[in-house]
């Protein structure tokens, strides 16, 4: 077991793309290092479209979450993901950054030059170059946690998701966030954490602001807090980020057999809908759009099996068809569901048009050639 983990950990070390370089900003009138990961499929699909991670404190965010993102993307748990890490490990360098001002609580001085830099350089740059999706993320630590906030306060916010480490609250951010977000237009993601083990005067803003959240009503906001018992305020990062990435990815996820026991199995009718609304949601929520697992429709053919409800695996067929249209996975369906009803000719029919096309998953030539040989014994000799 352990050299499976270490091959495994070797394969996407090996696989992925993690550069450094200097990024000359005019805003901040210097230049800045920023480290760039690329998934490891991203030189082979020029069409396909990623998350984007932004890190602040990127010096020492960057491996943590690099490594959760391409374990859980191993396993497609995981979107694959490009992250960007912006080096703020000079001295004083990210408190000049997350600069505000105490008066009105906005940022100020650097802090100002750093907002404009990441929406109107960074962003664009890295849009521009990059495969990039309609779903941004930003994750801080204290003082940068508490920083990123502020991208919460345009009218449209930069980001659809952000990941606040013990944050550093600037003054009625605790109450400015939940505010607006109760009026926000737009689905956002937000994740905060804290430790019992974390540093005092931080955690009463960081409860008053859970409290304050736990009364947003705004169905488009979809919040999680986490207090880790026994996390000191470094510790508490490592027991974050997988918190972070799963809730926020929890649509993208394929059936687990959780899923499918509370929520599929148990359905009267509309097995194909769930399916379809599954990837519907993903590609509303998350700006994903991808082609339908083979395993998720196996657990709805499994399920309509399961209920009998053969007439939907015309609808499943119809499906397959527009996802996977050179496989034989339409053609199978529709075999399935005239053997299930008792049709055998057009069974028969469907499975060797089926063993004419490329095989998919679990399904193959001569699976579909004895899938016609057991229909054709059934017809009736004239």
């Amino acid at each position: 077991m352990k050299q499976v983990l270490l091959l495994l950990l070797f394969s996407i070390t090996a696989f992925s793309q993690k550069t450094t370089q200097p990024f000359d900003s005019n805003k901040l009138g210097e230049s800045r290092e920023i480290t760039i990961g690329l998934p490891p499929s991203y030189e082979k699909n020029p069409t396909k479209r990623y998350p984007l991670l932004i890190l602040l404190d990127g010096d020492y965010l960057f491996d943590p979450f690099y490594g959760a993102l391409n374990y859980g993307a191993y396993w497609d748990d995981l979107p694959e993901t490009i992250i960007v890490g912006i080096t703020q490990n000079k001295k004083d360098e990210r408190i000049a950054d997350s600069d505000y001002d105490a008066a009105d609580g906005v940022p100020s001085g650097k802090g100002a030059k750093f907002f404009e830099f990441i929406g109107g350089e960074l962003l664009p740059y890295l849009e521009k170059k990059y495969h990039i999706a309609p779903f941004r993320m930003i994750a801080g630590h204290d003082t940068t946690a508490g920083y990123l906030n502020f991208f919460l306060y345009k009218d449209v916010p930069l980001f659809n998701a952000y990941i606040s480490l013990s944050p550093e609250l600037a003054p009625e951010m605790e109450n400015r966030i939940s505010e607006k977000l109760s009026n926000l237009k737009q689905p956002i993601f937000y994740y905060q954490s804290t430790g019992d083990g974390d540093v005092k005067k931080l955690q009463e803003p960081i409860k008053k602001l859970d409290e304050n959240m736990k009364l947003v009503t705004n169905p488009l906001i979809n919040y999680k807090f986490d207090n880790f018992k026994g996390a000191s305020h470094y510790s508490l990062v490592l027991y974050s980020i997988p918190n972070a990435l799963y809730h926020f990815f929890d649509s993208y996820k394929p059936i687990s057999s959780t899923e499918y026991t509370e929520k599929i199995a148990v359905l009267q009718a509309g097995y194909v809908d769930y399916l379809t609304n599954k990837y519907d949601v993903m590609s509303k929520n998350l700006g994903l759009k991808i082609p339908i697992r083979i395993n998720d429709f196996k657990a709805i053919e499994a399920a309509i099996l399961k209920n009998k409800a053969y007439p939907e695996l015309d609808k499943l067929s119809d499906i397959a068809k527009k996802n996977y249209p050179k496989s034989m996975l339409a053609n199978y369906e529709l075999g399935l569901m005239y053997e299930k009803m008792g049709d055998a000719k057009k069974a028969a029919k469907s499975y060797q048009t089926a063993s004419q096309l490329e095989e998919i998953g679990s399904l193959t030539k001569d699976m579909m050639y004895q899938k016609y040989d057991d229909m054709k014994s059934l017809i009736p000799k004239k």
